[in-house]
């Protein structure tokens, strides 16, 4: 299927409100997008507050990454790799949709000039669909995502990119309206993948991993409000973003 088509495709079936049947070429995960971290990498966490994980805004290494799988990711390939002198970078914040990612964008992404580029976003955005905001449809951020997208790749070519896949289970008020909003997360990560696969960036399916780590515990167990992971869930998150490395 062409990238025209399928943009034609998407943006019907989201006018329509759903997405009743998607061809495999959708549903698949793109081939998965391998990074390489040379000697002295940049690496930049951005997302909204799964991302940023009560981390600290100021010089204080104790707290800087946060306490989430970003954490985690610098953690293990800091210890792993300490010749390689890795910096890793978390911009998350807590609340953020793509509206609020791209008006910060400039200072906190364009300007530490990243050699890997991680994004995850998506849940607040659906969110704000749920409440009935306007501006926050999924068509909408199909296009704010492609937007930031594309400036990214016009201001830092040689930029890695990796995106990750909005995820949720079916705990607390996420339970409550499941249908709903598990039918507006799967638009976005039918959008998240095509991008992926439109921008060559890593893609890492979050959810398939939430969805196989139900076999070993419930969901309550992985994220405890049905959005943010409990620990055992970044861990799941981490090891499925390390996925997307030569190493």
């Amino acid at each position: 299927m062409s990238m025209y088509k399928r943009r034609t495709f998407l943006k019907g079936a989201l006018a329509a409100g759903a997405l009743p049947f998607i061809p495999s070429c959708l549903t698949a995960a793109p081939k998965r997008e391998k990074i390489s971290l040379k000697q002295g990498a940049k690496i930049l966490f951005q997302g909204d507050s799964i991302t940023d994980g009560g981390r600290s805004r100021n010089n204080d290494w104790n707290h800087v990454m946060g306490h989430g799988y970003a954490y985690i990711v610098a953690s293990r390939l800091g210890f792993e790799h300490p010749e390689m002198d890795y910096h890793f970078y978390n911009r998350g914040v807590s609340g953020d949709t793509l509206i609020g990612l791209t008006n910060r964008w400039q200072k906190d992404a364009v300007e530490l000039k990243p050699d890997v580029l991680s994004i995850l976003v998506g849940v607040n955005d659906t969110s704000a669909e749920m409440d009935g905001k306007a501006g926050f449809t999924a068509e909408a951020y199909s296009e704010k995502y492609r937007s930031l997208l594309k400036l990214t790749r016009e201001n830092l070519p040689e930029t890695r990119l990796v995106i990750g896949e909005p995820f949720l289970l079916p705990v607390g008020r996420i339970k409550a309206n499941w249908d709903k909003w598990n039918e507006k997360v799967k638009q976005r990560q039918v959008i998240a993948k095509g991008l992926a696969e439109e921008f060559k960036a890593a893609f890492v399916p979050y959810q398939s991993a939430f969805n196989k780590a139900l076999k070993k515990a419930p969901a309550e167990y992985w994220i405890w409000d049905g959005v943010h992971p409990m620990p055992a869930g970044h861990e799941l998150m981490a090891r499925e973003w390390l996925k997307v490395l030569n190493r």
